[in-house]
């Protein structure tokens, strides 16, 4: 793991937290400096960066707090508090 994928893990961690501890725009900065260190170095975010924040906004989502979470066809949709949706597809099992 090189340096940039190092760093984006520690701010991915910071951003976390800070985001528990009702700091939004502290955390929101962690992702914006995650994403500027990937897109410079042109690394791939992780899978809990990626799925966890807001494209619009760039809030760090906690279901349940600034995020909603529902299922729905195949996909999860997680609804942020500003109104943008993301949509991931799942393997549920079926319930027949």
């Amino acid at each position: 793991m090189g340096i940039p994928a190092e760093r984006i893990e520690r701010l991915t961690d910071l951003a976390r937290e800070a985001a528990r501890d009702g700091n939004d725009e502290r955390a929101a900065e962690y992702v914006r400096l995650a994403r500027r260190i990937a897109e410079r170095h042109r690394v791939a975010l992780p899978r809990r960066l990626k799925r966890f924040t807001c494209d619009r906004c760039d809030r760090y989502l906690v279901p349940g707090r600034n995020a909603r979470v529902r299922t729905q066809d195949g996909h999860v949709v997680i609804t942020c508090e500003c109104g943008a949706q993301s949509r991931y597809p799942y393997e549920g099992t079926d319930d027949n």
